[in-house]
């Protein structure tokens, strides 16, 4: 099968102005290319002097598709779309899962699920909280592990979700968290400060950012790395059926928001079919998406005021997508029988921006996935790795169009795992195989972006099939630790959805 390899690999400016403004978006120029105390801190190393803060904005249940930037003309995010008109878009950026922490697994380590062992979301308690509570990255480099060491000071504020929840972890000294990863609302909700569960009555969006802001303006003197983690906008559940309570209530009392497909839900739904073209849920969830668009602003405001700006870079991201009708989904690829890997709930944002370094402007149409983000902030940060046994990291780095330049061999092709569903994506194709289940599908994405006509055993596509499959065996083949194999007979550090199809369904533990 003949595959696009570094197409349209090269980066025009356009004029900042010009992409600001919703619709210019779509006429750009296509590129490939701990608690409430501070914790004393050692002196920087002299290599982290040289280099930038680095604030993580990281959002929770979150499509690319609900935002000004990537094409949305109904929810109003004037601050993230300012974030992207002076850095680089990447119009297609990839969750290599379905769900929240291997996800953010997959974002902090560079690995993939079957490397790292966290194949589903970490379930009430088990690795969070309780006696069996540890953190399910310790054996791993990770992004704030690396910076620490590199003489950074890390804080986080906002969801973590990926193991021993009460106490800092991963070289971070400022740590304000939540006790569970799912989302029961965003008001009187619990907080984990200082080691203990408390209600915390503000906001939640607003009050990461409070948070978030308090470490900046403590930190302002030294390389720092906020990691900003909202659990919002989320999407789902219980949190969805809150009153609209933030600033953004009025915009959108009336709004019919036509940008949320009202579609026939799909035969496939599990959960949330019904929320389809629900409009009180359609409206909380871009409110929700607006409040995280305001915390945005505040942080860009706080580091212009403290003379930042130019020493900062900042990133937004979201752990996965999730979709609000498209293709007649709510919700995410673990809200659907038998599990999926449509587009719409694993296309998620992702936005670089410094002032001085990232060119300004740029939208850059390169495949890439959330595997390829630690490869490239270790390149453009100049970090080095420190534990020699563990997986190698089968991402590959970027770093080149932060830079501007161009990248001529990329290869378009992401990866995907979640239990039992393995896909692999190209510019045209995608193909996904389930372990002990039917069907497989094959999508013609050229024809069908929607991924509602399957061509699995089409005589005609034998050939394209054969490839794809061949493709996506012998990648993990190559990556996957036989410990966390799911399809080969590995475990799992979290439970799992259909743990009725494995042989060893978890959860286990390093070593354990």
């Amino acid at each position: 099968m003949a595959e696009a390899r570094g197409q349209a690999t090269r980066c025009d400016p356009v004029a900042a102005n010009r992409v600001a403004k919703f619709g210019a978006w779509l006429s750009l120029a296509i590129c490939g290319v701990s608690g409430s105390l501070f914790a004393a801190t050692p002196p920087a190393s002299d290599g982290a002097l040289d280099r930038p803060n680095v604030v993580l904005i990281m959002t929770d249940n979150h499509g690319a598709w609900s935002l000004g930037c990537y094409g949305n003309p109904d929810v109003k995010t004037p601050h993230i779309d300012q974030l992207a008109a002076e850095g680089v878009l990447f119009a297609r950026c990839y969750a290599n899962n379905a769900v929240c922490s291997p996800t953010r697994a997959s974002f902090l380590t560079g690995l993939m699920p079957c490397q790292h062992g966290v194949h589903r979301y970490l379930g009430a308690n088990e690795a969070q909280i309780g006696v069996n509570a540890y953190n399910t990255l310790e054996e791993f480099d990770t992004l704030p592990s690396l910076l620490a060491a590199a003489g950074y000071v890390c804080g986080l504020s906002g969801k973590w979700h990926l193991g021993g929840n009460l106490h800092p972890q991963e070289g971070f000294t400022f740590w304000t968290t939540k006790p569970h990863g799912h989302s029961a609302g965003f008001y009187n909700q619990e907080v984990i400060e200082e080691g203990r569960i408390r209600v915390e009555p503000t906001y939640l969006t607003d009050y990461w950012t409070n948070r978030g802001l308090e470490f900046i303006e403590a930190n302002r003197d030294r390389p720092f790395f906020l990691f900003l983690a909202y659990n919002g906008p989320y999407g789902l559940g219980a949190a969805m059926r809150e009153p609209i309570r933030n600033r953004h209530e009025q915009t959108y009392s009336q709004s019919t928001l036509p940008s949320f497909p009202r579609t026939k839900p799909h035969l496939w739904n599990h959960h949330y079919g019904e929320w389809v073209g629900d409009i009180e849920v359609i409206r909380k969830y871009a409110a929700e998406v607006s409040a995280i668009d305001d915390g945005v602003g505040r942080v860009m405001d706080a580091l212009k005021r403290h003379g930042l700006d130019d020493n900062t870079l900042v990133v937004f991201t979201a752990d996965q997508g999730l979709a609000g009708g498209h293709s007649g989904f709510w919700g995410m690829g673990d809200h659907t029988r038998p599990l999926t890997a449509f587009d719409w709930t694993t296309h998620i944002p992702l936005i670089f921006r410094q002032n001085g370094r990232i060119p300004a402007a740029q939208r850059c149409n390169l495949l890439v996935s959330n595997v390829d983000f630690l490869p490239t902030m270790v390149e453009h940060l100049g970090l080095t790795r420190k534990k020699t046994e563990q997986p190698a990291m089968p991402g590959r780095s970027f770093a080149a169009v932060l830079a501007g330049h161009q990248i001529d061999d990329w290869d378009n092709t992401v990866f995907y795992e979640f239990e039992n569903v393995r896909a692999i994506r190209t510019d045209r194709w995608k193909y996904i195989e389930r372990f002990r289940q039917s069907p497989n599908e094959l999508y013609d994405l050229d024809a069908d972006p929607e991924e509602l006509e399957n061509l699995i055993d089409r005589p005609a596509l034998a050939q394209t099939q054969a490839d794809l499959a061949r493709r996506l065996h012998d990648y993990f083949r190559r990556v996957a630790d036989p410990r966390w194999d799911l399809w080969n007979g590995g475990g799992s550090k979290s439970g799992l959805i259909m743990r009725e199809l494995f042989n060893h369904p978890g959860p286990a533990r390093r070593g354990g």
